[in-house]
């Protein structure tokens, strides 16, 4: 079983404030820790390449 990772920083999910959405391009998962939420870090979907913040 692997551990649930930050799409933006690889950080375990394990803290409070974590989310996970779809890509607004191709509904793969995207998963964001506390800490990249508040400090609008970048992400790029691992399919698509799409980035948001």
């Amino acid at each position: 079983m692997s551990m649930v990772k930050c799409t933006s920083c690889n950080a375990p999910l394990a803290e409070r404030g974590a989310t996970e959405f779809k890509c607004p391009e191709c509904s793969e998962l995207i998963r964001r820790c506390a800490r990249c939420r508040l400090q609008s870090i970048q992400y790029v979907c691992q399919k698509c390449g799409f980035q948001g913040p």
